[in-house]
């Protein structure tokens, strides 16, 4: 059955028919390129008023391209953050040149940041790359926050360019003259025309889908993000934590549109030993709160953690939905009802997770990856499910005559009624003539029977206590 169409050029995913959002199509793009450490997050973060990028002192801190959107006057823009651009013949720094140049060449406007305060040889190897570029380059001498500099800043013209204009992102000085300059290109070039994004006003169950991806570091996140779509859009290695910023992508999926976010792998504390790092775990468990359904990936041969357990707790927290992934089972030995002693082994040692689809898969070969998109679908219209108060507590009547609330010291617990006061996260209420001492046991019973009688199997779901006025 065709679900969708194939739109991908050069795909290498054929038997995967996820339709590819490119942002491009929708958004002008303007890619900020420069050397390691020459202040691109903090002009992103500036210019869109987000933390988006992370920023530290260490170079090379940005390794995917990072991209947030941009309001510029009357007009909204795709601002993408890349990874440092250097000569280096180091694998991961030759990808995240790779990935920069490829952003380069996507973008409607280029904005190369040089540093006033050193200028280097680089500088000039650097610009040499670009020069193909030049026709929609825009020169961003950055640091030029006193007089000093800003005659400094006038000594790049060296390397080849005809303008360009001072800054000092950290201390918002000259970025009202850089908007109006990337205002007036952008308009130039015509990148505005048809590209505007129409508002639409969609049932829950048709709304745009977030995905967050979180799990240890190494697990195949960006692998996974990157065989969904279509594209190496997260930098794939062998080195744990190789994504550090968030990356976000989007495709169409059964008529949907979807944002997936790839993000640092989340280690335990005593591990963190960088600044950096630890920004990137407080920041993923952010994204928690921003997804519908979380996808918690785990290595098959390795197993769950305490520190999956960890984030699971953060997930169910927040009453996200929440599949455990578990990337590499084609790495498995085949063995009868593998896949049934796993799950039985998940539940027994972490039964927080005891309602989370687990799902096998190969991110790698792009094995399992549609049916975890449809189990995605069918969470959130888990969670998006609303119950009418009179039939919940037609419902809790029928519960409490086929096994009543127990007694203690010969006084009874009493059930007044119940009442959902929230979807997505799926919340109720249940009122007791005495909270204190109210059996855990119980809840719990009607916690499953509220899951098995409204299909939420597959939720995390609470129901929390509250004193009725009546005796």
């Amino acid at each position: 059955m065709k679900r969708f169409t194939i739109i991908f050029r050069n795909s290498w995913r054929k038997d995967l028919n996820i339709q590819s959002i490119t942002r491009a199509d929708s958004l002008p793009r303007v890619a900020v390129v420069g050397r390691p450490n020459v202040g691109k997050s903090t002009l992103c973060n500036r210019l869109t008023h987000s933390r988006r990028s992370i920023t530290d002192p260490t170079p090379g801190v940005t390794r995917d391209p990072v991209e947030s959107t941009w309001q510029l006057k009357d007009q909204r823009v795709l601002l993408v953050d890349t990874g440092g651009v250097t000569d280096s013949r180091d694998s991961l720094d030759m990808l995240i040149t790779e990935k920069a140049m490829s952003e380069i060449s996507r973008a409607d406007l280029v904005l190369l940041m040089l540093d006033v305060a050193d200028q280097t040889p680089e500088d000039q190897e650097i610009v040499e790359m670009l020069r193909p570029y030049f026709g929609k380059l825009i020169v961003v001498a950055n640091k030029a926050d006193n007089d000093a500099r800003e005659r400094d800043a006038w000594n790049l013209l060296a390397l080849g360019f005809s303008e360009l204009l001072p800054v000092s992102s950290e201390h918002n000085i000259g970025l009202d003259d850089l908007e109006d300059a990337v205002y007036q290109r952008l308009q130039q070039s015509s990148a505005f025309e048809g590209r505007s994004l129409k508002a639409e006003v969609l049932d829950a169950d048709r709304a745009p889908m977030r995905i967050g991806i979180l799990g240890q570091p190494n697990t195949g996140k960006s692998t996974l993000t990157n065989a969904i779509l279509n594209e190496q859009r997260s930098i794939v290695s062998e080195v744990a934590g190789t994504t550090r910023d968030i990356v976000e992508g989007r495709f169409s999926f059964e008529g949907i549109d979807w944002t997936i976010i790839d993000t640092a792998g989340i280690r335990r504390k005593r591990r963190v030993s960088e600044a950096i790092e630890y920004f990137s775990v407080s920041r993923a468990i952010g994204v928690i709160a921003d997804a519908d359904v979380v996808f918690l990936m785990i290595d098959a041969q390795k197993g769950l953690t305490d520190q999956d357990k960890k984030i699971a707790g953060q997930i169910v927290k927040h009453g996200r939905g929440v599949i455990l992934v578990l990337n590499k089972w084609d790495l498995m030995p085949v063995i009868d009802n593998q896949l049934e002693a796993v799950q039985d082994r998940v539940r027994f040692i972490f039964p927080i997770l005891g309602f989370a689809p687990i799902v096998p898969l190969s991110a790698l070969k792009g094995q399992g990856i549609e049916d975890l998109l449809q189990l995605a679908l069918k969470i959130r219209r888990q969670l998006n499910v609303r119950i009418e108060t009179g039939v919940l507590n037609r419902h809790l009547q029928a519960w409490m005559e086929e096994t009543p609330p127990p007694t203690k010291k010969n006084r009874r617990w009493k059930i007044r009624y119940i009442t959902q006061v929230s979807a997505a996260p799926v919340h109720f209420i249940l009122f007791v003539n005495r909270v204190t001492g109210f059996p855990e046991s119980y809840q719990r019973y009607i916690m499953n029977r509220i899951r098995s009688q409204f299909g939420l199997k597959d939720i995390p779901i609470s129901v929390e206590l509250k004193d009725s006025r009546r005796d």
